[in-house]
This record gives structure tokens, C-alpha cells and sequence, in this order.
């Protein structure tokens, strides 16, 4: 079973700012990670998914998909 934080966002209309750190540090305690390790690696991990999520956001921005998403959510 794969760990998902994509619930746990931090954003604003049109991008996402970052992840939860505490639901992480929480689920890094759950699947036995050692805090060291969650708290050492996390921050490199969220720019990265950060980033890669925004470069999604963008694109959609082109095709029409982040305005039918807003639509959905009305």
C-alpha cells in the first residue's frame, strides 16, 4: 500500500504552497520511518512535488482543465 499525502495540501487558487509537515512527520511515524530521516529528507522530497504539481497546474491552465476543475467545485 503506497503512503499519499495529496489531501494534506497547503495552497491558494492556482498553486499549491506545500504539504502538511505534520501529517507527513505523522505518516513517516506510522510506516516506521525514523523521525531523523522524515525531518532530513521531507523538505528536498516537498520542493520537488511542489514543484512538479505547479508545472501541472500550469499546464491545465492551457487546456481548460484547472477552469472545469473550479466549475466542478461550485
Amino acid at each position: 500500500m503506497a503512503a499519499r499525502l495529496s489531501g494534506q495540501l497547503r495552497a491558494i487558487p492556482g498553486a499549491v504552497l506545500g504539504w502538511d509537515m505534520g501529517a507527513a512527520l505523522a505518516m513517516g511515524r506510522a510506516l516506521g520511518i525514523p523521525a531523523l530521516a522524515v525531518v532530513e529528507l521531507l523538505p528536498v522530497i516537498e520542493a520537488e512535488m511542489i514543484r512538479k504539481t505547479n508545472e501541472k497546474i500550469e499546464e491545465g491552465r492551457g487546456d481548460g482543465r484547472e477552469e472545469s476543475l473550479r466549475s466542478s467545485r461550485r
